[in-house]
């Protein structure tokens, strides 16, 4: 039995509120505002867990990737590379986290997942050039931190739906970045989509830490 922890609420009701700032803008030219702008929902996130006394696991992979937002955000090759390295320890981190509970591995999802990080050689990595292995590496961290999600037992359920979210919205990040022209309609409209997908898949994996807790 578990019960819903209502001291999160409001940090969780602020970070949406922030998220929804955002939205209209995640086209907009990549201004210091634009960038503090994208950075707060998950800053707040991780703030969340932290007070919370939340697996530092979780803090640290929300601290990251609120770093990687800011990243990713700056108009500079150097903040892309950053914001990647970022991200890539993110998941490492939610990989750990979500190993270190895993009871039974579900093989399925294993062979379904290490198929989808095959398949980028074709649709994804000759469209990469200098960054095809920081690229091949990312994949493979996603996809691996996505097994060990699908393995996590029922109590953890809302972080299995996290990580298929994030991972859509990397899925289209990469769509987005290598494979449309930018400023088209299509790459606006895939913004708002990871963006929306993003957002939900972090606050989900918050939720299964901090929003539920075993009954007293």
């Amino acid at each position: 039995m578990v019960q819903f922890n209502i001291g999160v609420g409001g940090g969780m009701a602020a970070a949406i509120l922030a998220a929804l700032a955002y939205l209209p803008v995640t086209h907009r030219d990549k201004t210091l505002w634009h960038s503090a702008l994208k950075t707060v929902p998950v800053a707040v996130c991780a703030m969340i867990a932290m007070t919370q006394s939340a697996p530092g696991l979780l803090v640290a992979g929300l601290a990251l990737s609120a770093l990687g937002d800011w990243a990713l955000s700056r108009p500079f090759e150097r903040a892309f590379m950053a914001g990647l390295v970022s991200f890539a320890l993110a998941h490492l981190c939610y990989l750990g986290l979500f190993s270190g509970l895993v009871e039974t591995w579900r093989i399925l999802p294993a062979l379904l997942l290490i198929g989808f990080a095959l398949s980028s050689e074709l649709w994804l990595a000759p469209f990469t050039g200098d960054l095809r292995w920081p690229v091949r590496i990312y994949v493979g961290l996603i996809c691996a931190m996505a097994v060990a999600a699908l393995s996590l037992p029922d109590l953890y359920r809302m972080a299995s739906v996290g990580a298929l979210l994030f991972m859509a919205s990397d899925l289209i990040l990469a769509l987005q970045m290598f494979r449309m022209s930018a400023g088209t309609k299509r790459a606006r409209w895939a913004g708002y989509a990871l963006w929306t997908l993003y957002i939900l898949g972090q606050m989900a994996i918050l939720f299964a830490f901090v929003a539920l807790k075993p009954a007293a």
